[in-house]
């Protein structure tokens, strides 16, 4: 009996374990919201299909295909990219024009990502 409940414990774990590895729910939204005011705060102009936009107007961009995504997306790297990668009508990269640089939006929002996850 003893050795039943062992086997069983240890496919407990071992099947719960892997899940104890996704970011919490309140933490994913708490960091999508933090990368979704750091889009609204930044001077920099958001490219896409190769059209310049304001940081008001990519907020609002993103913000309805965040909420046509809907569940699928469960963490920030998920709302990287599938929300502020790429466009979904032609496939063309979103970029970011900061001073002279231009660089893929979502290098800049993992690099933020990054930066405000070393913070914690």
């Amino acid at each position: 009996m003893m050795r039943c409940f062992g086997y069983g414990l240890i496919m407990v774990v071992a099947f719960t374990q892997p899940f104890a590895a996704f970011a919490n729910p309140d933490d994913s939204e708490r960091e999508i919201q933090h990368l979704m005011d750091y889009i609204a705060g930044s001077d920099c102009r958001f490219i896409r299909n190769g059209k310049e936009y304001g940081a008001g107007e990519a907020l609002k961009h993103l913000q309805g295909k965040y909420e046509y995504a809907g569940s699928r997306i469960d963490t920030a790297e998920d709302f990287i990219r599938y929300v502020a990668t790429k466009s979904s009508m032609s496939g063309e990269p979103y970029k970011i024009r900061c001073d002279d640089q231009t660089i893929l939006c979502a290098d800049w929002l993992r690099a933020e990502l990054a930066r405000i996850r070393q913070q914690e």
